[in-house]
């Protein structure tokens, strides 16, 4: 006796996939479908993204920061000479502040690499710059030469006096014991306005560079950048991350990692980075393994969803 051998053919077998059409047929031009497909579509494309492309914005420089915001500037150098800026505080991979990463409970995923970009806020965005000067100001020697405590203080009490001038003009600060840190700021203003601080913090050594970390940390750590993305609705409270500059429609699919920013207990949350990318990472395991899910696997047979949109299909099966 043999055993009758299964039939899988998806065509013999009694179902909607297995049935013979009997809708309406009609030719199908595959000419004319890669014409409209290829030209006309690309036509179309053209003409909207001439219409409703991405704006150029004009680059934001650090002489432009100078030029626009002398104060600001000023305030932000002085900062970052007393190692109290966003930069200086920020932990990896820019330097080893204690307790500054984002921690997923007594994980430290921002450590586990190290520090792999050291970034001296002094040295690299005040000292390290007027020093490639043809004279530096003598007021740079001043500064090496004194204690990390002195330099300190000077930093501080500089700061301060800024906060509390009119303005927060440098030049209506009052009298106090700065030691060189008006000097050094004013030659570093200088030297922004002039525009050669931007080639310094952007040379990395090379005649082609395309690394501008130092001077996007820099620019972040004072006020006119900040604000600059705020007037365009690009900070992280104005869902920042899925907006374009001006009214051109943004990235609309990163809708989800922006509302996971707007909401408890990431938005409070002192390790909302970290928060955010472990929880994207569990939906997306989630959603990799849908398939395998038993109960989820089935819901498109229990909510016949495909074929309310596909319902010409199966109303002629």
């Amino acid at each position: 006796m043999t055993r009758k051998k299964a039939n899988t053919s998806w065509r013999k077998r009694d179902d909607v996939a297995g049935r013979p059409w009997t809708g309406r047929v009609r030719e199908y031009d595959l000419v004319k479908e890669l014409t409209i497909g290829v030209i006309v579509v690309g036509l179309l494309v053209l003409a909207v993204s001439a219409i409703f492309g991405s704006p150029d914005e004009p680059s934001v420089s650090l002489k432009g920061w100078a030029t626009a915001a002398p104060a600001d500037f000023v305030a932000t150098a002085a900062k970052e000479l007393g190692g109290t800026s966003d930069t200086a505080g920020y932990g990896p991979p820019y330097n080893s502040t204690p307790d500054a990463s984002q921690k997923i409970g007594t994980l430290d995923l921002q450590s586990l690499a190290g520090v792999r970009l050291p970034v001296d806020t002094a040295k690299d965005f005040v000292i390290a710059p007027l020093e490639t000067l043809p004279s530096p100001p003598a007021a740079v020697a001043g500064w090496t030469a004194a204690t990390d405590q002195q330099r300190a203080d000077w930093a501080a009490a500089y700061s301060d006096a800024l906060a509390a001038a009119p303005d927060n003009d440098p030049a209506k600060v009052a009298d106090g014991d700065y030691g060189p840190v008006p000097a050094l700021t004013g030659a570093l203003l200088d030297m922004a306005r002039q525009g050669s601080l931007d080639g310094v913090l952007q040379g990395g050594g090379t005649f082609y560079n395309m690394d501008y970390t130092r001077s996007l940390l820099f620019l972040g750590d004072g006020g006119y950048f900040p604000d600059l993305a705020a007037s365009q609705h690009l900070t992280g409270d104005q869902w920042g991350v899925m907006n374009e500059t001006g009214d051109t429609p943004g990235q609309s699919w990163l809708w989800l990692f922006s509302l996971l920013y707007q909401v408890e207990p990431f938005k409070s949350s002192p390790n909302a980075d970290a928060l955010v990318v472990a929880t994207m990472f569990v939906l997306t395991v989630l959603l990799t393994l849908l398939p395998f899910i038993p109960g989820l696997r089935s819901l498109p047979r229990k909510v016949p969803l495909h074929r309310l949109i596909w319902r010409d299909y199966y109303r002629n099966r």
